[in-house]
């Protein structure tokens, strides 16, 4: 007797994908070993052309009409499945954005440490939204904010590209900033030559050394935002 839904606690079936038996469509459409399309056949025909085989039948298009069918080795199939999806996390790359508030007058020390807590970021490879704050008057003078969020991007051209143009909203002016295709470039062959390193490097006689790795430790500030 089958247990009623509320009451059974078996996990649920993480892998949706019918195989063999679970096929239950009258019809299918084959996909031989070879990878070259048999044709439209009866289920139980395809089932019997896989079992021949030593192989697998496995649904890879469901919503076909008839549904497409493979024969293949089903757990070769799906570790190769899980390898790929591995490879396309890995290359996902999360983009974080962090924000630093001036004020449109501030004073060159402040703003010296700002544009370094921006720099710092943007080597992260991190987004920055850069927010000028005007207070009381200061909104009727805009280009004040704007020749601030000018002069930043123009000194940090080298490692930082404008993503969004200066957009004032009420009484904020913002600017997104984001890492120059030169900046992210050069962070990649410092890893790949990381990595290289790390490998070892061998001497005249052949003999495999060990590469010797020196770091430096430096403080990493963890805030987000910042103000004057």
């Amino acid at each position: 007797m089958p247990v009623p839904r509320r009451f059974d606690r078996r996990p649920p079936e993480r892998d949706q994908t019918r195989v063999n038996d679970r096929i239950r469509v009258p019809e299918v459409r084959l996909i031989g070993v070879d990878g070259k399309q048999v044709g439209i056949v009866k289920t139980e025909e395809a089932l019997r052309y896989a079992q021949e085989r030593d192989l697998d039948l496995v649904e890879v298009a469901p919503d076909a009409r008839p549904p497409v069918v493979r024969v293949l080795d089903y757990s070769k199939y799906r570790y190769e499945q899980s390898q790929k999806q591995k490879a396309a996390r890995k290359h996902q790359q999360q983009v974080t954005i962090r924000e630093i508030k001036f004020r449109p007058k501030i004073a060159q020390n402040d703003y010296d440490t700002k544009k370094g807590h921006v720099t710092r970021f943007l080597r992260g490879k991190d987004k920055v939204k850069i927010t000028i704050m005007f207070r009381g008057r200061e909104v009727t003078h805009p280009e004040r904010g704007t020749a601030l969020l000018d002069r930043l991007a123009g000194e940090l051209s080298e490692i930082a590209v404008v993503e969004q143009a200066p957009v004032q909203d009420g009484r904020n002016m913002t600017m997104l900033l984001a890492p120059s295709k030169a900046l992210l470039a050069a962070d990649r062959e410092r890893s790949t030559n990381g990595a290289r390193d790390r490998d070892g490097t061998q001497d005249h006689d052949g003999a495999p050394q060990r590469a010797a790795v020196a770091t430096a430790d430096g403080s990493a500030g963890g805030e987000s935002s910042d103000s004057s």
